[in-house]
């Protein structure tokens, strides 16, 4: 098996390289942050009583992510976010966060909140997924 390349001197294609590799700094000295991951459904009547649109509580049928992030000693201004595609990087003075999300988002869509009594930052975002016409029809 020969991968074909479109330099001869490359080592490897640009498929073969994950999203979000480039933040990965294994020298930086901050610590991660604790972080929880949780999906959100909206759900209505005919979900609940009749089911009659086949939504189940897996995570295929969630359509955004909920990421709360642990920010103790931290100010609003100090957090720096940046959301793609597949990666979420979080950096202030003292943490980094580089998470891979479970599935593809909307990084256009998402929103952020800082809850300073909890020192809480949570992030939601829309799942973007290319068969969802046929789950959420």
């Amino acid at each position: 098996f020969q991968v074909k390349s479109e330099n001869k001197k490359t080592i490897w294609n640009t498929e073969e390289v994950p999203e979000g590799s480039e933040f990965d700094d294994t020298w930086d000295p901050r610590e991660k942050p604790e972080y929880e991951i949780s999906f959100k459904q909206h759900v209505g009547t005919e979900d609940v009583f009749f089911g009659m649109t086949g939504k189940d509580p897996s995570t295929a049928c969630c359509e955004d992510i909920v990421i709360k992030i642990k920010l103790p000693e931290t100010k609003y201004s100090d957090i720096t976010l940046d959301i793609q595609d597949k990666v979420l990087d979080l950096r202030t003075p003292k943490k980094k966060l580089l998470l891979h999300l479970p599935y593809p988002v909307n990084s256009k869509e998402g929103r952020a909140r800082f809850l300073s009594e909890e020192e809480i930052l949570e992030v939601t975002l829309r799942v973007s997924r290319k068969l969802d016409f046929l789950n959420f029809s």
